[in-house]
């Protein structure tokens, strides 16, 4: 008893509380136990008060079960390695191989084209007297039995919509029992045109053999780049490695592994980055594959594969173009504050490139294995897992169906790809700035031409 004090009743309890608090507010409710309003006052204002403190407290647990961080930026000026450069000429060429079906796809396209606007398209408006690759060994694939097919043709199609008549350009694409069907369709006659020869001229490069190495039958680095230099120093052979892009022709990359400390970067300014005089080409161009003319050009780290229909800005022909880079270092946390992966070994996705993990890669590598498996083929420009075959509608007549369905599944995130698929803990984004003048200027063009002439066989009757 000289310890504890009990109380005969909860009251008892509840007014010894009020009267020893420290709490604000509670011996007001016994003082004013006489009056029943100032009671009541002083109940709703210490039940608000105890309010205000749970909300508080529910803040603050919010916060931290949401795992805030602090975001600290330091800029630095120090020597770097300069990042990789990839080129490509926007003129993909033609194989021998192929030759024959290709010639027959221009024809299919001067026809669609005279269909649709009345257009008579000579044959000098697609390339009959390109160069073809040469592969010593293969035979031309003419008696492989492919033939290109006459039910993906462009069409003109009306509809009503809200009152008013609409007409866009497109083609037919079916399942493999033709009884689900759907309209690729276009706004712009451009576009349609443009995806339905993309979509023939994936199944005819289909048939190329995958034992072809391209690197091996494309023409040198000088027929591209007149002038190469870095640090003021000129470009050796093992600088660059070479690669062919199916849409966007012959690519180089330069500084792709990074370690030569050749490309150590210690100065910026103009005259300490890469310096590159380019050609850029068009009378090989295939006007119905793309419909641009110049250089394009990605800057990503090394060992990464450059995805240039995502990431890559086009240069035009006639002008100097200067390239400013800024190196921004992301590190993600991962764990509780988001996932992330290291290196992609932790992915369950089967990477189908051979260089450093990135998010693009994943993506194609995920959409690729769900294709092969939905659609029992590859998409060409993707890489193919082990034993799988690229899409060929005289094999596969209903893949573009697939494909298109799947595609827009993957665009609009049905698909679980960008659950499987974490972003990089660590990573490096290279933001561009560009500045343009026109070159060679009228006073200097006759002797810049005759310099590029002597030195690299340069040959142009055009002012530009």
């Amino acid at each position: 008893e000289g310890l504890f004090e009990f109380h005969d009743s909860f009251g008892e309890m509840f007014e010894f509380f009020c009267k020893n608090s420290t709490i604000h507010g509670t011996v007001r409710l016994v003082c004013s136990g006489s009056n029943r309003m100032k009671t009541a006052f002083w109940s709703l204002l210490l039940l608000a008060s105890l309010g205000m403190l749970c909300w508080q407290f529910a803040l603050m647990f919010s916060q931290y079960w949401a795992y805030p961080v602090v975001l600290t930026m330091s800029m630095h000026s120090e020597p770097k390695m300069f990042p990789a450069v990839t080129i490509c000429n926007l003129d993909p060429y033609r194989f021998e191989l192929v030759s024959e079906h290709l010639a027959q796809l221009d024809r299919m396209a001067e026809e669609s084209i005279t269909f649709l606007y009345g257009i008579n398209t000579s044959a000098r408006l697609f390339h009959m007297h390109d160069r073809k690759i040469h592969v010593q060994g293969l035979a031309n694939l003419s008696s492989s039995g492919f033939k290109l097919s006459q039910n993906f043709s462009l069409l003109r199609i009306s509809d009503l919509r809200s009152g008013k008549k609409h007409s866009s350009v497109g083609f037919r694409l079916c399942n493999s029992t033709g009884g689900n069907c759907f309209y690729k369709t276009y706004s712009s006659g451009m576009d349609a045109i443009l995806e339905w020869y993309r979509f023939h001229y994936m199944n005819i490069m289909s048939q190329l053999p995958m034992i072809i190495n391209i690197s091996h039958h494309e023409e040198h680095i000088e027929d591209m780049v007149y002038s190469c230099q870095y640090d003021g120093e000129p470009c050796r052979p093992s600088d660059y490695d070479h690669f062919h892009h199916p849409v966007f022709g012959s690519c180089y990359t330069f500084n792709s592994k990074g370690t030569d400390p050749f490309w150590t970067a210690t100065k910026p300014g103009i005259p300490y980055g890469l310096s590159l005089i380019l050609r850029a080409e068009q009378k090989d161009h295939i006007p119905l594959l793309s419909t641009v003319a110049g250089v394009r050009v990605m800057i990503h780290n090394h060992n990464q594969t450059p995805f240039l229909e995502h990431e890559g800005f086009d240069i035009r022909p006639g002008i100097a173009t200067a390239i400013g880079i800024q190196q921004d270092e992301v590190n993600r946390l991962g764990g509780e504050y988001g996932r992330c992966t290291t290196n992609g070994a932790d992915v369950d996705v089967e990477l189908l490139y051979n260089n450093s993990y990135t998010l693009q890669a994943c993506l194609h590598s995920c959409f690729q294995h769900i294709m092969v498996q939905q659609c029992g083929c590859g998409y060409y420009y993707y890489p193919l897992p082990a034993g799988a075959r690229h899409c060929d509608y005289n094999k596969q007549p209903a893949w573009g169906h697939c494909f298109y369905q799947l595609y827009n599944r993957l665009r609009n995130h049905h698909l679980n790809c960008f659950e499987q698929c974490p972003k990089p803990c660590r990573e490096s984004l290279y933001k561009v700035s560009a500045g343009a003048a026109k070159w060679p200027s009228a006073k200097s063009q006759d002797w810049v031409r005759q310099a590029l002439r002597h030195q690299n066989g340069y040959n142009s009757t055009s002012n530009r």
